[in-house]
């Protein structure tokens, strides 16, 4: 049957891949919508988005506004979790219509007694509608537009904004046309704004020599939240495997007492619901999860689908596995990277239906345990569909949960992850160095689509990362990488104690920790005080009260005359909240150079007296020129100025 339109709905935005994967925001997030909308002729169009929530069962409408060459744009704000719906309606006005070419005939001198006529017939089903003074003034157009004794005051009333705004809000939407329905799934804030802090549970205890417990990390959670974090996440807790355990340093013989690594997951004690005996109980672990709690953090567990040769799975469900014909499997490898201590899963298993609901319950398990945020290991060694499945069933009845993918690989695996459901992702921030690759790298990340549906994390290192700038590297290098990490981007997180103690001796020639903790527990002095511990704690701290930094995508770097030197402003929705940092790459050297205020962006003319409040320092500064001069130095690298107008 044939379906007549007119009007012409194009290039919705924003979408993934046409409406096939949902964009993501956060609660009270802005979803800025822009459509192509054209129809023959040159007949007035409307337009409005229509929005709704899962729950909701009636469409939410705002109208949009035309900006130019055929391109509409309007905006909703998503104020709960879940699914929101919204697409693009547009119609030809014709009640608008007629009220513009009568004006321009009028204009033009011409006698409009027909066209008041057919004005008339517009407002007629709008009295009926009408109530009160309203209802009274268009029962008045009705009469004096079929009335020529009244020719002069109905041109008068007909040319109005009152009569222009009485359409405009009540459109007959004849052959409205709507576009294909789009998805924005909003998450809760910690979505968006996070601040992770990583270290190894078995390596908290106060004593030389002795494995950590669960206790022990609930005595440095304090400590933890005085450094501003708000997240504490740890590597598996589970059993270790004791066949082709590993031995320190990744060596491949264990000796008696290597802990082996806690990747290579499973024992005779458990496998993934299980805790390791050395850690403590499960109802250690839930003690942790309400200390955490208590201390305004958030535990994020480990979601690491591997096993040891020892594992439970592999006696239990042989068909998770691949056999080879000598009856062994074929342990974990990434080239050159060999993990003898794991046996990959077989995704490909025609069993794939129970093993895709155990690891489905395993999540359940933790979730019911208190856990809410799971950082999620080698994810791209899994099928994508598989990560769709779980994380949306997952999200069904728990929307609180947090994903982050753990995948330093391929750019567009990584943003398949982000598309098939992850809340947040790893980056490639850990490698970017000079002032060109940082800024090219978050340009990419803020201003193409990747900003609808891929949160980046920013991680200065990992235990699997000891970048080559922070081996050997002084005081001033960590400050600057974590100055980094924490204004360019909203979600970021460390790996302590050993970023903060500058710890970064490496295996010679590679980008990994010498006596790394992923194969042995570290004794640490959880007391030591330093400048750069200081520092974290006020750059977090200021995260913490300016919503500028609280998201990743409103930044604009600025023209500064250094390479060595970087500058951006960052500002929230409404613009309330505007932040200017200016941070030096060299870790030995003073560097100068005159920064370009971006005015404009802040709403100021070229004189007009700024106040810059240096948030590290407390100075305070007065600015009236386009272009102001700044030094950087090696002891304090970096300037976080909240801009005061």
């Amino acid at each position: 049957m044939l379906n007549q339109k007119r009007v012409v709905i194009d290039y919705v935005s924003p979408s993934v891949n046409c409406g096939e994967f949902y964009i993501k925001r956060v609660v009270n997030e802005i979803v800025n919508v822009d459509a192509h909308i054209l129809a023959d002729g040159h007949d007035v169009l409307g337009a409005s988005i229509l929005y709704k929530h899962e729950n909701d069962k009636i469409w939410n409408e705002t109208r949009m506004t035309l900006r130019s060459n055929d391109e509409w744009h309007a905006s909703f704000k998503v104020e709960k979790q879940g699914f929101y719906t919204y697409k693009v309606q547009a119609w030809v006005d014709y009640a608008l219509n007629w009220r513009y070419g009568l004006i321009r005939k009028i204009n033009d001198g011409q006698h409009v007694v027909s066209e008041l006529l057919e004005g008339a017939e517009f407002i007629e089903p709008l009295i009926k509608k009408a109530n009160g003074d309203e209802k009274v003034y268009l029962e008045h157009l009705h009469h004096i537009f079929k009335n020529e004794t009244h020719y002069g005051e109905a041109i008068t009333e007909a040319a109005k904004d009152r009569l222009y705004k009485i359409f405009f809000d009540n459109p007959a939407k004849i052959l409205a046309n709507s576009s294909n329905e789009f998805q924005v799934y909003v998450d809760r804030k910690r979505a968006r704004f996070s601040t992770w802090y990583e270290f190894f549970p078995r390596s908290a205890s106060e004593q030389e020599g002795v494995h950590g417990t669960f206790n022990d990390c609930a005595r440095l959670l304090p400590r933890v939240k005085s450094m501003g974090f708000n997240v504490v996440y740890l590597p598996p807790i589970h059993p270790i495997g004791e066949v082709n355990r590993k031995g320190k340093n990744n060596t491949t013989e264990a000796k008696p007492g290597d802990v082996g690594s806690c990747w290579g997951i499973g024992s005779h004690y458990g496998g993934h619901k299980g805790i390791h005996p050395q850690l403590g109980s499960l109802d250690d672990f839930k003690a942790l999860i309400q200390a955490a709690k208590d201390n305004d953090l958030e535990i994020a567990m480990d979601y690491a689908l591997q096993a040891a040769p020892d594992h439970p799975w592999v006696k239990d469900h042989p068909s998770w596995f691949k056999w080879r014909p000598d009856g062994s499997v074929q342990y974990a490898e990434n080239p050159p990277k060999k993990y003898q201590d794991i046996l990959p899963i077989y995704w490909e298993s025609e069993d794939y239906e129970k093993l895709w609901k155990e690891c489905l319950d395993i999540l359940i398990y933790w979730i019911d345990c208190g856990v809410n945020i799971f950082r999620v290991d080698n994810p791209h060694t899994k099928p994508f569909y598989f990560w769709s499945w779980i994380i949306s069933k997952v999200k069904e009845k728990h929307p609180d949960v947090v994903f982050l993918a753990e995948a330093f690989t391929a750019p567009k695996v990584m943003q398949q992850l982000a598309k098939q459901g992850f809340t947040q992702s790893y980056t490639y921030f850990t490698w970017r160095e000079s002032k060109h690759d940082l800024i090219q790298y978050v340009e990419e990340l803020t201003k193409s689509e990747l900003k609808e549906y891929m949160q980046p994390n920013f991680w200065p290192n990992t235990p699997d990362i000891n970048p080559y700038h922070l081996q050997g590297a002084n005081e001033s290098m960590h400050m600057i990488r974590y100055a980094l990490a924490a204004t360019l981007s909203s979600s970021i997180g460390i790996y302590g104690p050993v970023f903060e103690y500058m710890l970064s001796d490496p295996l010679l020639g590679k980008e990994e920790y010498l006596n790394s903790e992923k194969f042995q527990f570290t004794h640490y002095d959880w007391n030591i005080k330093n400048k750069l511990i200081t520092l974290i704690a006020k750059i977090n701290y200021i995260r913490n009260l300016n919503e500028a930094l609280q998201q990743t995508n409103n930044i604009k770097f600025c023209h500064i005359q250094n390479d060595n030197l970087m500058a951006f402003y960052k500002w929230n929705e409404d613009r309330t909240n505007e932040i200017l940092v200016l941070i030096s790459l060299d870790s030995h050297n003073s560097q100068q150079g005159t920064v370009q205020v971006p005015l404009h962006d802040i709403g100021v003319h070229h004189g007009h007296n700024l106040e810059m409040h240096d948030l590290i320092t407390d100075s305070r500064y007065n600015w009236n020129s386009e272009w102001c001069f700044v030094e950087l130095h090696p002891t304090l690298p970096f300037h976080i100025f909240k801009i005061n107008k």
